[in-house]
């Protein structure tokens, strides 16, 4: 099934290497962002956008203003002259001083948490004319995902509060004004796509900082030790997290419960380690056990049947992804090698990440978009087979031409050299020949310890 002699050795971990200092996004690079915007807007004649923020949908909106809207909801109007107005509730109102991009503020109190104070002297659909929101003019609705059916988009449907739209639609006044432009931003050629430089500092900090934590909970894991104690590795100092974090032992949502408990580490308990930040997350999943022997006899060929062929598909995603390719093309790739059919992987092969552990992904089946430079890949391949626990070395990922190396290489010189490093550990000491195109975001991409208690033995990949 595979051209990989994948062996399971001695092999050195990967140093934590997150810089421990974030890196935040320039005056010129949210300047940049307004602009892709604005020229978009004037190529599909798009008067004014509105686009809606809540805690849980906020990368498009955070993109430009710099922060999500804590425990509201918040939309962001952007009119194709540049004037941009922020419609924010209670809590968040003062907030618009520290927008990285010039806007007003308009207060609509219904955005606001149940039972606070409300401003009964305008109606909805009047504060959203205060903010400009005009009647005749074409309209794009930003929400946080496309309906697409793979190149298809329906633009008619729209991911924002009902009362919202009532009220837009109301102001508009013609339905065919009216589009959802999600695919503005992370679409094929969305503007978030794809990161320069500064961005991918940016980014990097949380991609490594998750992939520091899951190999601190890996390195403490053994029989005694509890989910809790598990999950206070992977957290880390205060950020916010961009997926739930997963430290289970044994059987996963007991009684609808998702997060860790005082449930402890046994031995042949499936283990399952997730975190994510802005930038990216990383995840294992294996047994607890130190060799072959102590899996059940059900999983007992967990190694042969679902490890080995898991791995060989991720290092075969490593070498083949290049830039120009198709996402159809990488997507075919990974099926050859590990056939759907047998694995049962439902979800892309890869996805591009940013505020979101999951933004978009051009790699999806017969997907004609172009893989591009600056994309932030993560790498989550999930196989499912019948009686076995699941394999994971989800990490993050950049593909860079030679003018973004250039850049990240003169302007973040440190960031340069984590890079290079962790490119020498993957090529040196894991024996793949990673595609000259990636720069890993973290240390821990391939690094995969099927067996969890056993701390010294990776797998490892021979050419035959």
């Amino acid at each position: 099934m595979s051209k990989y002699n994948v062996v399971l050795k001695k092999i050195r971990e990967p140093e934590s290497d997150c810089s421990g200092i974030p890196i935040i996004l320039t005056d010129e690079t949210i300047q940049e962002r307004k602009n892709k915007i604005l020229n978009l807007m004037k190529q599909r004649k798009i008067e004014q956008l509105i686009i809606y923020c809540d805690v849980e949908h906020a990368g498009n909106y955070e993109y430009l203003v710099g922060y999500f809207t804590r425990f509201e909801e918040s939309l962001l109007v952007i009119n194709i002259n540049g004037d941009i107005t922020q419609i924010l509730g209670n809590e968040n109102l003062n907030k618009v001083t520290k927008s990285r991009i010039q806007a007003k503020a308009v207060h609509l109190s219904q955005f606001s948490l149940p039972n606070q104070p409300q401003r009964a002297d305008k109606s909805i659909k009047e504060i959203l004319i205060d903010a400009g929101i005009k009647s005749g003019v074409k309209t794009g609705i930003v929400g946080w995902k496309m309906f697409a059916d793979g190149p298809v988009i329906n633009k008619n449907i729209y991911d924002v509060p009902s009362y919202l739209i009532d009220a837009i639609r109301n102001i508009v006044g013609n339905e065919d004004d009216l589009s959802n432009e999600t695919d503005l931003f992370i679409g094929e050629n969305g503007v978030r796509t794809t990161n320069n430089a500064n961005e991918v500092a940016h980014y990097e900090y949380g991609a490594a900082l998750a992939s520091d934590c899951i190999l601190d909970a890996m390195n403490i894991l053994k029989p005694g030790v509890t989910e809790q104690e598990l999950g206070d590795k992977l957290v880390r100092y205060g950020q916010h997290t961009s997926i739930v974090t997963i430290a289970a032992s044994g059987p996963r949502f007991i009684n609808g419960n998702l997060f860790p408990t005082n449930n402890t580490v046994k031995y042949g308990d499936t283990i399952s380690l997730t975190v994510g930040y802005r930038g990216g997350a990383s995840s294992r999943a294996g047994y607890a056990v130190s060799k072959n022997e102590e899996l059940s006899q059900v999983a007992i060929n967990y190694l042969d049947e679902l490890a080995i062929p898991y791995f060989s598909a991720y290092v075969h995603w490593l070498e083949k992804i290049a830039i120009g390719m198709s996402g159809g093309r990488l997507f075919e790739e990974i099926d050859a090698i590990l056939p759907r059919s047998k694995y049962h992987w439902s979800l892309c092969p890869g996805h591009l990440v940013a505020e979101e552990e999951w933004m978009s992904s051009p790699i999806y089946e017969s997907s004609q978009e172009k893989l591009l430079s600056g994309m932030i890949f993560q790498i989550d391949i999930i196989p499912s087979l019948p009686g076995f626990g699941g394999v994971s070395a989800e990490s993050t990922v950049l593909l860079a031409d030679e003018q973004l190396k250039l850049n990240i290489q003169s302007q973040y010189p440190d960031l340069w050299q984590r890079m290079q490093k962790r490119r020498d550990y993957i090529i040196e000491t894991l024996g793949i020949n990673l595609s000259p195109d990636i720069l890993p975001m973290c240390s821990t991409v391939a690094y995969l310890r099927p067996y969890l208690l056993d701390k010294e033995n990776a797998f490892s990949c021979q050419k035959q």
